[in-house]
Protein backbone atom coordinates (compact mmCIF):
# COMPACT_ATOMS: atom_id res chain seq x y z
CA UNK A 1 0.00 0.00 0.00
CA UNK A 2 1.69 3.60 -0.98
CA UNK A 3 2.10 5.77 2.05
CA UNK A 4 1.48 9.32 2.26
CA UNK A 5 5.09 10.69 1.69
CA UNK A 6 4.95 8.17 -1.93
CA UNK A 7 1.55 9.40 -2.98
CA UNK A 8 2.42 12.84 -2.19
CA UNK A 9 5.11 12.64 -4.27
CA UNK A 10 3.08 10.94 -6.72
CA UNK A 11 0.35 13.73 -6.88
CA UNK A 12 3.77 16.59 -7.10
CA UNK A 13 5.77 14.97 -9.94
CA UNK A 14 1.79 14.59 -11.71
CA UNK A 15 1.02 18.58 -11.02
CA UNK A 16 4.76 19.67 -12.13
CA UNK A 17 3.88 18.01 -15.33
CA UNK A 18 0.57 19.55 -15.97
CA UNK A 19 1.78 22.83 -15.54
CA UNK A 20 4.77 22.42 -18.16
CA UNK A 21 2.75 20.59 -20.79
CA UNK A 22 0.41 22.91 -20.49
CA UNK A 23 2.59 25.41 -22.87
CA UNK A 24 3.29 22.90 -24.83
CA UNK A 25 1.17 24.39 -28.03
CA UNK A 26 3.86 27.47 -27.88
CA UNK A 27 6.65 24.87 -28.41
CA UNK A 28 5.09 23.33 -31.29
CA UNK A 29 3.41 26.75 -32.85
CA UNK A 30 7.02 27.76 -33.10
CA UNK A 31 8.57 24.18 -34.57
CA UNK A 32 6.11 24.16 -37.44
CA UNK A 33 5.61 27.63 -38.26
CA UNK A 34 9.78 27.57 -38.16
CA UNK A 35 9.47 24.30 -40.54
CA UNK A 36 7.09 25.81 -42.90
CA UNK A 37 8.84 29.04 -43.72
CA UNK A 38 11.98 27.28 -43.55
CA UNK A 39 11.05 24.90 -45.92
CA UNK A 40 9.73 26.92 -48.19
CA UNK A 41 12.88 29.56 -47.83
CA UNK A 42 15.58 26.08 -47.67
CA UNK A 43 13.68 25.26 -51.64
CA UNK A 44 14.44 28.79 -53.19
CA UNK A 45 17.94 28.86 -51.60
CA UNK A 46 18.76 25.17 -52.80
CA UNK A 47 17.56 25.93 -56.18
CA UNK A 48 19.73 29.08 -56.50
CA UNK A 49 22.49 27.08 -55.42
CA UNK A 50 21.62 24.03 -57.96
CA UNK A 51 21.29 26.91 -60.74
CA UNK A 52 24.30 29.14 -59.64
CA UNK A 53 23.13 32.22 -61.33
CA UNK A 54 25.76 34.55 -60.42
CA UNK A 55 24.28 37.52 -57.76
CA UNK A 56 21.57 35.12 -56.21
CA UNK A 57 24.32 32.26 -55.70
CA UNK A 58 26.51 35.05 -53.84
CA UNK A 59 23.76 36.22 -51.45
CA UNK A 60 22.65 32.14 -50.60
CA UNK A 61 26.00 31.40 -50.06
CA UNK A 62 26.68 34.15 -47.61
CA UNK A 63 23.63 33.64 -45.98
CA UNK A 64 24.37 30.15 -45.95
CA UNK A 65 27.71 30.71 -44.17
CA UNK A 66 26.67 33.17 -41.62
CA UNK A 67 24.02 30.94 -40.43
CA UNK A 68 25.67 27.42 -40.41
CA UNK A 69 28.63 29.53 -38.66
CA UNK A 70 26.86 31.22 -35.90
CA UNK A 71 24.89 30.47 -32.60
CA UNK A 72 20.98 30.52 -33.27
CA UNK A 73 20.86 32.52 -29.69
CA UNK A 74 23.27 34.72 -31.19
CA UNK A 75 20.61 34.89 -34.47
CA UNK A 76 17.80 35.05 -32.04
CA UNK A 77 18.95 38.30 -30.00
CA UNK A 78 19.95 39.92 -33.83
CA UNK A 79 16.74 39.24 -35.09
CA UNK A 80 14.97 40.72 -31.81
CA UNK A 81 17.06 43.10 -30.92
CA UNK A 82 18.60 44.19 -34.14
CA UNK A 83 15.72 43.86 -36.90
CA UNK A 84 13.38 46.67 -35.16
CA UNK A 85 16.50 49.00 -35.20
CA UNK A 86 17.53 48.58 -38.29
CA UNK A 87 13.70 48.67 -39.64
CA UNK A 88 13.68 52.52 -37.83
CA UNK A 89 16.52 53.54 -40.17
CA UNK A 90 13.09 53.51 -43.24
CA UNK A 91 11.04 54.43 -40.60
CA UNK A 92 9.20 51.41 -40.03
CA UNK A 93 8.54 50.44 -36.75
CA UNK A 94 8.02 46.81 -35.66
CA UNK A 95 8.48 47.28 -31.91
CA UNK A 96 5.08 46.19 -30.89
CA UNK A 97 5.32 42.80 -32.52
CA UNK A 98 4.53 40.07 -30.55
CA UNK A 99 7.92 38.29 -29.68
CA UNK A 100 6.68 34.86 -31.17
CA UNK A 101 7.07 36.42 -34.20
CA UNK A 102 10.84 37.27 -34.19
CA UNK A 103 11.14 33.65 -32.27
CA UNK A 104 9.43 31.86 -35.87
CA UNK A 105 11.62 34.70 -38.33
CA UNK A 106 14.99 33.40 -36.57
CA UNK A 107 14.16 29.74 -36.69
CA UNK A 108 12.82 29.78 -40.23
CA UNK A 109 15.80 31.47 -41.23
CA UNK A 110 17.83 29.15 -39.55
CA UNK A 111 16.36 26.31 -39.97
CA UNK A 112 16.65 27.21 -43.47
CA UNK A 113 20.12 26.92 -44.02
CA UNK A 114 20.14 23.49 -43.16
CA UNK A 115 17.11 22.31 -44.93
CA UNK A 116 18.72 23.64 -47.82
CA UNK A 117 21.70 21.42 -47.72
CA UNK A 118 19.02 18.55 -47.29
CA UNK A 119 17.45 19.71 -50.44
CA UNK A 120 19.80 20.23 -53.02
CA UNK A 121 21.18 17.03 -52.01
CA UNK A 122 18.07 15.17 -52.81
CA UNK A 123 17.57 17.35 -56.25
CA UNK A 124 20.74 16.07 -57.35
CA UNK A 125 20.33 12.37 -56.01
CA UNK A 126 17.28 12.75 -58.42
CA UNK A 127 19.74 13.36 -61.26
CA UNK A 128 19.42 15.46 -64.59
CA UNK A 129 18.15 12.65 -66.47
CA UNK A 130 15.08 13.40 -64.74
CA UNK A 131 14.85 17.06 -65.95
CA UNK A 132 15.90 16.15 -69.43
CA UNK A 133 12.89 13.51 -69.73
CA UNK A 134 10.32 16.17 -68.73
CA UNK A 135 11.82 18.98 -70.69
CA UNK A 136 11.56 16.01 -73.72
CA UNK A 137 8.11 15.74 -73.07
CA UNK A 138 7.16 19.86 -73.06
CA UNK A 139 7.47 20.36 -69.63
CA UNK A 140 9.03 23.66 -68.81
CA UNK A 141 11.80 24.19 -65.45
CA UNK A 142 8.83 24.79 -62.98
CA UNK A 143 6.64 22.15 -64.25
CA UNK A 144 9.46 20.01 -63.67
CA UNK A 145 10.25 20.75 -60.60
CA UNK A 146 6.46 20.64 -59.34
CA UNK A 147 5.76 17.54 -60.60
CA UNK A 148 8.77 15.22 -60.94
CA UNK A 149 12.15 16.55 -59.02
CA UNK A 150 10.53 17.92 -55.64
CA UNK A 151 8.57 14.84 -54.82
CA UNK A 152 11.24 12.69 -55.83
CA UNK A 153 13.54 14.89 -53.83
CA UNK A 154 11.22 14.96 -50.95
CA UNK A 155 11.41 11.31 -50.50
CA UNK A 156 15.09 11.02 -50.72
CA UNK A 157 15.01 13.82 -47.88
CA UNK A 158 12.78 12.30 -45.09
CA UNK A 159 15.05 11.18 -42.98
CA UNK A 160 17.30 13.72 -43.21
CA UNK A 161 14.17 16.20 -42.60
CA UNK A 162 13.17 14.10 -39.69
CA UNK A 163 16.72 14.58 -38.52
CA UNK A 164 16.24 18.63 -39.05
CA UNK A 165 12.52 18.59 -37.34
CA UNK A 166 13.98 17.30 -34.04
CA UNK A 167 17.11 19.40 -33.85
CA UNK A 168 15.01 22.55 -34.79
CA UNK A 169 12.58 21.14 -31.79
CA UNK A 170 15.80 21.64 -29.10
CA UNK A 171 16.71 24.96 -30.80
CA UNK A 172 12.90 26.27 -30.26
CA UNK A 173 14.00 25.83 -26.26
CA UNK A 174 15.87 29.32 -26.69
CA UNK A 175 13.10 31.21 -27.23
CA UNK A 176 12.71 31.90 -23.53
CA UNK A 177 15.73 33.89 -23.59
CA UNK A 178 13.08 36.88 -24.91
CA UNK A 179 10.45 36.17 -22.75
CA UNK A 180 8.32 33.43 -24.60
CA UNK A 181 6.89 31.38 -21.96
CA UNK A 182 6.78 28.11 -24.01
CA UNK A 183 8.02 24.81 -22.17
CA UNK A 184 11.18 26.43 -20.88
CA UNK A 185 9.85 29.68 -20.19
CA UNK A 186 7.91 27.84 -17.92
CA UNK A 187 10.24 25.58 -16.01
CA UNK A 188 11.70 28.77 -15.38
CA UNK A 189 8.63 30.32 -13.97
CA UNK A 190 8.04 27.09 -12.08
CA UNK A 191 11.45 27.35 -10.39
CA UNK A 192 11.58 30.99 -9.84
CA UNK A 193 8.20 30.76 -7.87
CA UNK A 194 9.21 28.19 -5.90
CA UNK A 195 12.63 29.55 -5.84
CA UNK A 196 15.04 26.59 -7.21
CA UNK A 197 13.04 23.97 -5.71
CA UNK A 198 12.35 20.68 -6.95
CA UNK A 199 15.02 21.21 -9.80
CA UNK A 200 15.46 17.84 -10.53
CA UNK A 201 12.08 16.93 -10.58
CA UNK A 202 11.55 20.19 -13.07
CA UNK A 203 14.36 18.88 -15.67
CA UNK A 204 13.28 15.54 -15.35
CA UNK A 205 10.12 16.33 -16.56
CA UNK A 206 10.94 18.47 -19.14
CA UNK A 207 13.23 16.08 -21.00
CA UNK A 208 10.70 13.11 -20.77
CA UNK A 209 8.35 15.65 -22.98
CA UNK A 210 11.43 16.81 -25.43
CA UNK A 211 11.75 12.77 -25.31
CA UNK A 212 8.42 11.69 -26.33
CA UNK A 213 7.94 14.62 -28.96
CA UNK A 214 10.93 13.59 -30.84
CA UNK A 215 9.85 10.07 -30.12
CA UNK A 216 6.76 11.38 -31.94
CA UNK A 217 8.57 12.62 -35.11
CA UNK A 218 10.83 9.59 -35.65
CA UNK A 219 7.67 7.51 -35.71
CA UNK A 220 5.94 9.83 -37.90
CA UNK A 221 8.81 10.37 -39.84
CA UNK A 222 9.09 6.16 -40.06
CA UNK A 223 5.37 5.84 -41.43
CA UNK A 224 5.49 8.45 -43.82
CA UNK A 225 9.18 6.60 -45.83
CA UNK A 226 7.26 3.63 -45.38
CA UNK A 227 4.35 5.01 -47.36
CA UNK A 228 5.99 7.12 -49.71
CA UNK A 229 7.97 4.27 -50.46
CA UNK A 230 5.37 1.66 -50.90
CA UNK A 231 5.29 0.66 -54.80
CA UNK A 232 8.45 1.99 -55.39
CA UNK A 233 10.71 0.39 -57.42
CA UNK A 234 14.49 1.21 -56.79
CA UNK A 235 16.30 0.23 -60.06
CA UNK A 236 19.24 -0.60 -58.07
CA UNK A 237 17.45 -3.79 -56.76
Amino acid sequence: MVSRIEAFGIVSWINLFLKIVQRLPVTLIIMISSLFFGLLLGVVVAIIRIRKSPIPYVIATFYLSFTRCTPALVQLFLIFYGLPTLLMLINIDINNWDKIIFVIITFSLHSAAFLSEVIRSAYIAVGNNQIEAAYSVGMNYTQALKRIILPQAFRIALPNLGNSLISLLKETSLAFTIGIIDIMGQVRIILGNNYGANMFEVYIIVSLIYWIICLTIERCISYMEKTFNRGHISISK
